[in-house]
This record gives C-alpha cells, structure tokens and sequence, in this order.
C-alpha cells in the first residue's frame, strides 16, 4: 500500500527482518542456497532515494572494511535486459563491464504478484572461484551451479502490473526501493563457504 499510494508509510525510508517460508519455488530446496525457511534483510525507499543513491550504497555496504569488506574483484551485478542506468550505475562504482551480466524478466524483474507492484532488478552475486564452477563459460545466471551465489536482489519498484501484457504496467506514484539481501547466504559468503549448510 505504500508503493502505490494507498497509505502514508512511517518514514520514507525503512528497514525490515523478515522471517520468510518458501513455498512459490519450493522445488528448489535442496540445492545449496535454497532453504526452505530463511531471513531476508530488507532496505526500502517509498519515494526517497531510487537507483542512483541505492547501487552506490549498496556497493559501498558490501565492499566497505566498515562494513561487509567484501572483495570487488568477487562480485558480479545482474541488471535487467534494458537497464543501461543500472548497467552504468555498476561501471561507475568499479565493476568492469564483464562481471555485469543482462537477463531478462525470469531472472531480473521483480513481481509481487499477478498484480501489484513490480519493477526490473540488479542482484549481486559473489563468485567463489572457477573450481566451483559449470565451465569456462560459466556466469551468474547459469542454474545448478556453485560458483556464484545471490546475495542481495535491489528492485527499482516503479510499476503497477494491472493485467496481462502487453500494456499492463503503469507508473507508480513515486519511485521507490525494495531490496532483500539474504541472511544466511550473506553469512556464508563471510565466511568464505559457498553453500548454507556449512
């Protein structure tokens, strides 16, 4: 209700934990990164900030000693098939155009339903090495491999969807932010293992 106007949120900038039991993708517990019940760390903007202050600070949150000091060299972005303003956001922060990979609405645009609001979205992956990979071709949208893991999905909310396609998207009344970062893959990451059972 706060994306589409319908109600006034508390600030215009919140945070959430949220304890998350999947079940729309349940055939993929099992794997290496998928729980069947997990946390997921959220950052919102309802009509605050949108991509140009989000891809920085999350770049900044991951990579910083202050915080994540995660290694740039190990992280990869996904953006959605037309974003060339995330694509430019991620070169501007210092990720080499070759570890920023395009993907279409399956993998990288954001829906909470048949209807209701959606947008495209830029994940980060962290690549634990080649040994753990599917090939030499081998990237972050390539399923049933080890290599690289999401960690954090940023959905640049900004639609409505209001039906089937082909005209079923709408602008919402602001831009906004809705971001989910995954506890325990992020915790896996830290500690250097690339699965959620370690």
């Amino acid at each position: 209700p706060y994306f589409m106007g319908l109600s006034e949120p508390p600030a215009p900038r919140l945070v959430t934990v949220q304890k998350c039991f999947r079940t729309t993708d349940i055939e993929s517990v099992g794997d290496y990164s998928h729980l069947t019940f997990f946390e997921m760390l959220g950052n919102f903007s309802v009509g605050d900030y949108f991509k140009a202050e989000a891809v920085p600070w999350a770049w900044e949150y991951v990579t910083s000693k202050q915080w994540l000091g995660l290694d740039p060299d190990r992280l990869w972005a996904a953006v959605y098939l037309d974003d060339d303003e995330a694509f430019d956001l991620w070169r501007t922060v210092g990720l080499p155009a070759e570890r920023i990979r395009r993907y279409g609405e399956e993998q990288n645009y954001w829906f909470s339903g048949d209807v209701g609001p959606c947008g495209p979205c830029s994940e980060l992956h962290y690549d634990f090495g080649p040994e753990f990979g599917c090939g030499p071709d081998c990237e972050p949208g390539h399923e049933d491999c080890d290599r690289f893991l999401e960690i954090w999905n940023l959905v640049f909310m900004q639609f409505n969807r209001v039906g089937d396609p082909p005209n079923n998207l709408r602008p919402l009344p602001s831009k906004n932010i809705d971001t989910g970062m995954g506890l325990e893959r992020t915790a896996a990451t830290l500690q250097g293992v690339p699965t959620n059972y370690h």
